[in-house]
């Protein structure tokens, strides 16, 4: 449990300091990462390693979006019109795996 603990604290770390790392005005994003802008009205940028798109998680919620939103991302990177909390949960579990 306490290692489990440990992996979900160090996913969210990892996940904030990299959408604060980033150049929010520009493309500037580290190689094998993308920007992910997250939220119902107000958006906020993340940047999450390009290998989560492939994980089953990632892809069902990418196929939510797609079916209800469309492809439309005027924000520039991917959006994804849900919960900062919703989407940091579906990060922890990706890192548990």
């Amino acid at each position: 449990m306490g290692f489990r603990l440990a992996r979900m604290v160090n996913a969210v770390q990892n996940i904030r300091l990299s959408s604060l790392t980033t150049h929010h005005g520009s493309s500037a994003i580290r190689k094998g990462y993308c920007a992910v802008y997250v939220g119902e009205s107000q958006k906020k940028r993340f940047v999450i390693p390009v290998a989560y798109l492939n994980e089953p998680f990632f892809k069902d919620l990418l196929s939510q979006v797609e079916e209800e939103f469309g492809y439309n991302h005027p924000m520039g990177g991917l959006t994804i019109p849900c919960s900062d909390d919703t989407f940091m949960d579906l990060i922890s579990r990706l890192n548990e795996s």
